[in-house]
């Protein structure tokens, strides 16, 4: 009877196992909160956040997918031991999905206040995307900060992993237009931030690069960047 017990078990398993849920994107949001970035633009991205995955045209592309669904989760990085999933897994598919998502991400406090380790925020990002669960069409890095790597791990190094892996990672650069002159360097470098992003942040099949000049275009150029990441066309450069 050992067999016809076995048996069963081997049965039930399998009858509870489920199919991966299809998501047409999966995207990680990974943010700068280094100590260059100050609590007033902080706010400003999370209200940027909000406004852009609530927009009825962003809500539009989702819904016009193949599967009219799509995988967020959202990453805090400063250092790099300093780095935080701070909003885990959410599909997001229509106006009330949209809501519960930016709910969680404005209620959530900032995370830290360091320096800035974009290949640590890469790094979480990857490994959230290999333990999704999703069956997704697409796999997305999304970074977003107002300075260079200036800590942890070489951020080309994690960006040409995150290509091999089949991850496109794509670049907001917020050009910093009166930096502290401690952080001139890092926030301006030779031949500008957005073309730093270029050379070491983003690659992978139809990655680019925006460039906004001031926090407060932050939720108009996050929302023309979801609109290019979901519908997988090429953005506007600057705003």
């Amino acid at each position: 009877m050992r067999w016809l017990f076995a048996l069963i078990v081997m049965l039930a398993c399998a009858g509870g196992a489920r199919a991966a849920e299809s998501v047409d994107l999966a995207l990680v949001l990974v943010t700068d909160v280094s100590r260059s970035v100050h609590d007033g633009e902080f706010e400003l991205m999370k209200e940027g956040y909000a406004s852009a995955f609530n927009d009825p045209d962003v809500l539009k592309a989702i819904k016009g997918g193949a599967t009219g669904r799509i995988a967020v989760s959202y990453v805090e990085f400063a250092g790099s031991s300093e780095v935080r999933t701070v909003v885990k897994w959410m599909v997001i598919s229509d106006a009330a999905s949209a809501r519960a998502f930016t709910k969680k991400l404005q209620a959530a406090p900032r995370s830290f206040w360091g320096r800035t380790s974009i290949s640590a925020g890469m790094e979480l990002a990857m490994r959230n995307l290999a333990a999704a669960g999703f069956e997704a069409q697409r796999q997305v890095i999304d970074v977003c900060g107002d300075g260079t790597n200036n800590a942890g791990r070489d951020v080309s190094v994690v960006r040409d992993e995150a290509i091999a892996a089949g991850i496109t990672v794509n670049g907001l650069a917020i050009i910093n237009e009166r930096p502290m002159s401690w952080s001139l360097a890092h926030t301006q470098p030779e031949g500008g931030l957005d073309n730093w992003y270029r050379d070491n942040v983003t690659g992978g099949p139809g990655s680019f690069v925006m460039v906004i000049r001031d926090f407060q275009s932050f939720g108009e150029a996050m929302r023309k960047k979801l609109l290019s990441e979901i519908a997988a066309l090429e953005p506007p450069a600057r705003l």
